[in-house]
């Protein structure tokens, strides 16, 4: 059941659900302003080199009527130099064709390929503006497609589809044109076929739109589970659940199946019914030519075009016959355009489609930065931290920083029908040590991410040396905050990089000397590089003890007056607490301090502990007043009552 309910959390019935692109003009207008406006001279480039490429292919087939003519015409007396001389200009007209294509894709390649960069940094910037909130309702593999398979699938419009459409474009033109030049009757013929043709595309295209959104959601979720998958390894081979992670996978697996047969199937079909009505245009153009030569219907402009002037009952048919040549030679030019622009539908559909995620993502709205007030050091009499408050008048009253921390009748909720803190009264005046126990979704987290502002309150205040932290900048309120949580995270990059990760501008020296406190530096030293040793995979050459103990070096290397300690020591062991708990300890002095402990022997020495229950302070004091209370707290540590 629980695997059953995983699956639809990685995908849903995406089948039902899938749609197109919600606004796909919008969607292709505001992708072609992000890649074509931002490269105008290299974009103008394009259209000039498509325009002569799409020229140069088509008057190259008129030259087949003036040869056809002339050979008809005079047989064995045609005159071969001109032939030979408009076979040479065909050559040439194509050579400036060809010449003419390569440089356009080229020149396309470069735009696309600085487009889609510019594309994942700004995604990447605006990913590092976004909410905790918008993280807790994306998986981490829907967020990774966007960065993988729907950008690829920009790469393929910028540098194939949009070439094409352009090109096609100003093809369908220039055949047009001659189409017009050599027979209206025929092109009527073309025209009638050609509707046929449009309508099959519209048809069987807007029935697979809808399914490729679908595909692009349901890859994301494969990507998801697969991400989860690949971390739980660990967790799945101890429970023995390879087979129920196999066939949940295979579900996913299927829905992504589902979505993409049916989205290729449609567009696979396309392309075998255009191309047999592109034969039967073929073939009935060829039959009202015939018929037309027959009855002495219209000849059009050509003979003028040829030079052929009061032609006679020969000429005219030989006149009429490299017409007719010519003009099958256009029909085809005049298809291959619509075939290639249904050919290229799908890849049109599922850009849009990835364009329209990507776009989505960049438009949510950022973190809200907060108020005026910064962080300052440095600029008052002692040098220490300040906050930095612009006045009307257009000066600064700088407030010393202190860490007094304040809660006042504070309700919360991640939801706002669903209520976690109740009215929460609390205060950590400078240097405290400030605790918080109980049961597990009693809301003790919760209290450390709202003076973090990573959520906002729903009413009360939170105040930080008598200012509300909604008028601080928020960036500069977390700088002021040290965090050691209980999942540490490591990234890439050395152990130095790691430690330093908490102040960027520390110096090696510092960095050292802030793991000496934290008691990291024996196990760094015995490391194969020491201080240099590389670190991938979140640290997994590392124990978890040594993480955390890197995690309280970062902590302290940055030198926050606010420390905030999430469960830093309950999956370690005995000994190695000691040297964590030996760590805080110098980490905690004279700093301002908020603990989140299962293990209640590490606040013992808390100035204050508060017990919480459901999102409600039940019972304050230090541990000996709690003690001789004898209710929650004394349950708790006596073991009468499990914290879990």
């Amino acid at each position: 059941m629980a695997a059953k309910k995983k699956v639809n959390d990685y995908g849903g019935d995406l089948i039902k659900t899938g749609r197109g692109a919600k606004t796909p003009m919008k969607t292709f207008t505001r992708l072609l302003k992000y890649s074509f406006l931002r490269n105008k001279f290299a974009t103008a480039c394009v259209v000039v080199f498509v325009l002569l490429a799409s020229v140069a292919n088509v008057t190259a087939a008129s030259r087949v009527s003036v040869i056809t003519t002339e050979l008809i015409a005079h047989q064995s007396n045609a005159d071969m130099s001109l032939v030979y001389s408009n076979i040479i200009m065909m050559a040439c007209i194509y050579a400036v064709g060809a010449i003419s294509s390569f440089s356009y894709n080229l020149i396309m390649m470069y735009i696309a390929q600085g487009t889609l960069r510019k594309m994942r940094d700004d995604m990447f910037a605006t990913m590092q503006t976004l909410p905790l909130q918008y993280f807790d309702t994306h998986t981490h593999g829907d967020l990774m497609s966007l960065y993988t398979n729907d950008v690829d699938t920009m790469r393929q419009l910028l540098t194939q589809t949009i070439p094409q459409l352009i090109s096609s474009m100003l093809t369908l033109i220039a055949v047009l044109a001659f189409m017009i030049m050599y027979s209206v009757t025929l092109l009527l013929v073309v025209l009638v076929v050609l509707t046929g043709i449009v309508f099959a595309t519209k048809f069987i295209g807007g029935r697979s739109a809808k399914y490729y959104l679908a595909n692009q959601k349901a890859l994301g979720a494969l990507n998801g589970y697969v991400e989860e998958m690949t971390e739980g390894q660990k967790v799945i081979k101890v429970f023995c659940h390879e087979e129920k992670a196999r066939a949940a996978f295979r579900e996913v697996n299927d829905r992504l199946n589902d979505a993409g047969s049916i989205a290729n199937g449609y567009a696979f079909l396309m392309g075998p019914i255009n191309n047999n009505l592109g034969y039967l245009q073929y073939v009935l153009v060829a039959l009202a030519g015939i018929l037309i030569m027959a009855f002495g219907g219209e000849q059009g402009l050509l003979s003028i075009y040829c030079g052929i002037q009061n032609a006679g009952e020969a000429n005219r048919l030989a006149l009429m016959a490299g017409m007719l040549v010519s003009f099958l030679m256009y029909t085809r030019q005049f298809n291959m355009p619509v075939m290639q622009v249904s050919q290229q539908f799908s890849a049109i559909v599922m850009a849009l489609a990835g364009a329209e995620r990507i776009f989505e993502m960049m438009d949510t709205t950022p973190e809200d930065e907060g108020g005026e007030i910064t962080l300052t050091h440095g600029e008052v009499e002692d040098g220490g931290w300040a906050w930095k408050k612009p006045l009307p008048d257009g000066s600064c009253e700088y407030i010393p920083l202190k860490g007094d921390i304040r809660f006042n009748d504070v309700v919360f909720g991640y939801k706002p029908e669903k209520v976690i803190l109740k009215h929460i009264s609390l205060y950590a005046r400078p240097g405290q040590k400030i605790a918080f126990v109980g049961s597990t979704g009693a809301g003790k987290t919760t209290i450390t991410n709202l003076i973090n502002r990573f959520y906002d309150i729903q009413s009360g205040t939170i105040t930080y040396d008598g200012i509300n932290i909604r008028d601080i900048k928020k960036s500069d309120l977390r700088r002021s905050l040290g965090i050691v949580l209980q999942d540490t995270h490591l990234f890439t990059g050395t152990v130095m990089d790691n430690i330093r990760y908490g102040r960027l501008e520390a110096t090696d020296e510092e960095c050292i000397n802030a793991a000496k406190l934290a008691n990291a530096d024996s196990f760094i030293t015995h490391l194969p590089d020491g201080y240099q040793t590389m670190l991938k995979g979140d640290g997994a050459n590392l124990s978890q003890g040594q993480r955390q103990l890197l995690a309280i070096a970062r902590a302290m290397v940055s030198q926050c007056p606010v420390i905030i300690l999430d469960e830093a020591t309950s999956s370690i062991d005995t000994r190695t607490e000691k040297l964590i708990e030996q760590g805080m300890d110098k980490l905690m002095e004279g700093r301002t301090v908020f603990v989140i402990a299962h293990r209640l022997s590490t606040v013992r020495n808390s100035h204050a502990i508060m017990v919480l229950d459901h999102g409600e302070i039940i019972e304050r004091g230090n541990h000996e007043q709690l003690i001789e209370q004898k209710g929650k707290y004394y349950q708790l540590y006596t073991g009468a009552f499990e914290l879990e």
